[in-house]
């Protein structure tokens, strides 16, 4: 935020809901420098910490003289970031409200870090279990076993033709918060990472014995369970 970069500085990161909220509770940049603390502490998460952080910078705000034209348009974008946010909350609770009606989504959700979003997908995805002739077919189609590519002194991997890319996103997504929930996933993540494997790499290693656990589970009728 070139027009002022001391009002950038008061949050680790542009996104922070609070923040956006701030910059967005007046029409001109310039009018966030005289608000009371009252105020401040009327915009939602913004709290005696935040608040107390915005006054300090208040102190000693300024602002460049592109301000007239930029800021107009940085409330603008502020104010269509906070409204895509308020539609996915909307999106992701009605994606709720309808997995509640899968079985599947249902039993996938049981596992650590699979989420009210990321079940759903692929219990839509996957649809039946009968479309696959094994836990090797449905690893494929999700996305979590790679063919080795090897040409002279050149050895990697690509993705399957046969690959459900949307599953595939919903699958890594859902390991990603799996290995924070899961000590023993997080070994066997770290395990990978020092064999030299990059984080998706590590993921889908990962990824590929959870199909095994996901295929059992929809197999057998059975929810996740930590032993």
């Amino acid at each position: 935020m070139s027009v002022c970069p001391e009002l950038l500085a008061i949050t680790g990161a542009a996104d922070n809901l609070w923040f956006l909220r701030f910059i967005t509770s007046r029409d001109d940049l310039r009018k966030l420098a005289g608000m009371r603390l009252e105020s401040l502490l009327k915009i939602p998460g913004v709290g005696k910490k935040y608040s107390e952080t915005i006054r300090s910078w208040q102190k000693g705000a300024v602002f460049s003289q592109e301000i007239s034209c930029v800021g107009p348009m940085i409330i603008s974008d502020a104010r269509r970031i906070l409204e895509l946010n308020s539609q996915i909350s909307s999106l992701e609770e009605a994606i709720g409200e309808v997995a509640e009606g899968s079985e599947m989504a249902r039993r996938i959700s049981t596992i650590p870090g699979f989420g009210q979003v990321s079940s759903p997908e692929l219990a839509g995805e996957i649809g039946t279990l009968s479309r696959f002739s094994s836990e090797a077919s449905l690893a494929l189609y999700l996305g979590m076993c790679p063919l080795t590519i090897q040409s002279g002194d050149f050895s990697g991997t690509r993705a399957p033709r046969q690959v459900n890319r949307r599953a595939k996103a919903a699958m890594i997504s859902a390991l990603a918060h799996h290995v924070k929930q899961v000590p023993e996933s997080r070994i066997y993540y770290d395990k990978k990472r020092a064999e030299g494997k990059s984080h998706n790499q590590a993921l889908r290693s990962l990824g590929r014995h959870m199909v095994r656990v996901i295929w059992c589970m929809l197999r057998d009728g059975r929810d996740y369970e930590l032993r």
